[in-house]
């Protein structure tokens, strides 16, 4: 762990991420303790409060309150617990998924491969956002539902991934070995396939929450999503968008605990992808040692 944290901090960007994503997720943890009001408690006479650096702004209400009263700051504490509750079942879901059907047709191949793929092809065709919104309204909206319908127009961006490569590895020598000395193709799969898939699943699981937390958010904002009395970021926005002249705040805090959030991941997904590739650390370590020498050599 000490080494982890020490190579981490030669890129602050990603450490800079890394410390926004923890505080995201202990804020979220421990919402029903830092919030300070329920965030749906409603107060009609402290309606469209401003943040408590503007006039007329209490301490009360940190950064103001909305049409109905409701406290902002409580809001934007238990918004982000739904927002990642929904990103992390939706990932799960959707690499589970994805992994498998990859797994599958990248070591079955031939006519497997060929109609596995297709169905892959056939699903990307469709909008991602236009299905999402079709299915919702059909079956009705909820946390649930989003994270079944999320997690079904998310997985083939792992199946491909994983599908090519497997299908590279399935040709490498060890895997030959495996299959000469007897290994069956389940031992095959889980002891010499799928450790080589470690590191790109985990990449493009990081960076496939963000989309989520973006397409959460965007169907909440259509109506689609979360329903009140619950909340999400997405809802919030949605809900501020009428005042956005009036209380500017509505739409602010929530939109920046987003772009927050999405940044930060970015941040550290690239870290971590550079830093689990042994191709990117090579080319690292050989750009540090050149630096070095650049640096000792006389002008």
């Amino acid at each position: 762990m000490r080494s982890f944290f020490v190579e981490l901090w030669h890129d602050k960007a990603a450490a800079i991420g890394l410390i926004v994503i923890a505080l995201i997720v202990l804020a979220a943890i421990f919402a029903p303790w830092l919030a300070p009001h329920d965030p749906a408690a409603q107060a009609l006479t402290a309606r469209m409060r401003p943040p408590v650096w503007l006039p007329r702004g209490t301490w009360d209400h940190i950064l103001g309150t909305d049409n109905l009263g409701r406290d902002v700051l409580s809001r934007v504490i238990w918004g982000g617990r739904v927002t990642l509750i929904i990103g992390v079942l939706t990932c799960l879901i959707a690499a589970t998924i994805g992994t498998v059907v990859g797994l599958w047709a990248g070591y079955a191949g031939g006519r497997t491969d060929s109609i596995l793929m297709r169905l892959v092809d056939i699903q990307v065709s469709f909008p991602g956002i236009l299905l999402i919104l079709l299915v919702v309204g059909m079956i009705g909206s909820g946390v649930g539902t989003l994270v079944l319908v999320l997690s079904v127009t998310n997985w083939m961006v792992y199946a491909r991934l994983v599908r090519g490569i497997v299908s590279t590895t399935r040709q490498s020598q060890y895997v030959d070995a495996a299959e000469i000395v007897g290994c069956r193709p389940a031992r095959v799969i889980f002891r010499h396939i799928l450790p080589n898939l470690v590191s790109p699943l985990l990449t493009i699981l990081i960076l496939e929450f963000t989309n989520i937390v973006l397409a959460e958010a965007a169907v909440s904002f259509l109506g689609f999503g979360v329903q009140p009395p619950a909340t999400s970021w997405g809802l919030d926005v949605a809900s501020g968008r009428d005042y956005l002249i009036i209380a500017w705040w509505l739409v602010t805090f929530p939109g920046l605990a987003i772009a927050a959030t999405v940044l930060s991941i970015n941040l550290f997904a690239n870290w971590v992808r550079v830093t689990t590739d042994p191709e990117e650390r090579e080319k690292r370590f050989a750009r540090a040692v050149a630096a070095k020498r650049s640096r000792r050599s006389p002008a």
